[in-house]
């Protein structure tokens, strides 16, 4: 690890006057949460899956909801008791501590659907979830019934051998109707973006009220997969940005100018970053 790296990533981080933090899968691996990628890391996670020869991208279809709900349920409420479980890693903490001892401004990009920066204690319109979030449901029927978030004690009971949720399935406060995750899955046409658009336009208006500070942009474990979170750290960087810095440790390299790569896990970053060992 370059050492003028992090001394540079720590000084950028000193210097901040706000912080757009961008988000993937690697701030959550950190918290001991699967690493999806990949064929194998999938069906590690779900045995019963690699038995049906059923992959990631097919299982993470609406699809199953109208043909198979409690395979669908399955899988996905495996994933919320998972992220119900876990607890996020102490980047989180220092990332908040941030943002409330030194009241310097900051926004949440991610790609993440469970909710663990609100689960830290950030507040829900300064994070936009670009994929949705698992801890919100809505109708499949789309009855009318605005998107509602979860109990925060919600446990679904499912069979490991088969991966099928036990009934009663979730369903629609309004209708009585199945109900599913908001959150965009593969040839997702009935998705309900209504949350997310609206976390768009306040993400958008923050990064118009701070464009002239000195702004820091933290990119945390976004791979290139699915790059919405590289790309719109870019983005961010180029127009409004003074510092970006890229934190992956297989995927670390930016070709802007002046960006700063740091080939490390999150949670070590954020702790070398911020000098808290």
């Amino acid at each position: 690890m370059h050492q003028d790296s992090i001394l540079a990533a720590k000084n950028a981080w000193q210097e901040a006057e706000a912080i757009l933090v961008g988000a993937g899968a690697g701030m959550g691996v950190d918290s001991g949460l699967p690493d999806f990628r990949g064929k194998s890391g999938f069906w590690k996670a779900y045995p019963p899956l690699a038995k049906m020869g059923i992959e990631f991208e097919e299982m993470a279809n609406p699809y199953w909801f109208t043909q198979n709900p409690s395979l669908a349920w399955g899988f996905y409420g495996h994933r919320l008791n998972l992220y119900q479980k876990t607890k996020p890693h102490r980047g989180f903490n220092i990332l908040l501590n941030k943002f409330k001892e030194e009241n310097i401004p900051m926004f949440v990009f991610t790609s993440n659907v469970d909710s663990h920066f609100q689960k830290t204690g950030f507040e829900e319109n300064q994070i936009m979830e670009c994929h949705g979030s698992l801890m919100h449901f809505q109708c499949i029927e789309e009855c009318g019934q605005p998107i509602w978030p979860i109990g925060p004690d919600l446990l679904l009971q499912i069979n490991p051998d088969n991966l099928l949720a036990k009934e009663p399935l979730p369903s629609c406060p309004q209708c009585g109707s199945l109900a599913r995750p908001n959150i965009l899955m593969f040839s997702d046409f009935a998705w309900n973006s209504t949350r997310t658009y609206a976390q768009r336009q306040r993400f958008e208006k923050w990064i118009e009220k701070f464009k002239n500070k000195n702004l820091l942009i933290i990119e945390l474990g976004a791979g290139t997969n699915i790059p919405t979170v590289r790309l719109t750290c870019e983005e961010v960087y180029q127009s409004a940005g003074n510092h970006f810095i890229r934190v992956n440790p297989g995927e670390s390299e930016c070709g802007l100018k002046n960006t700063l790569s740091l080939p490390m896990g999150a949670k070590d970053a954020i702790k070398a970053i911020s000098q808290n060992y």
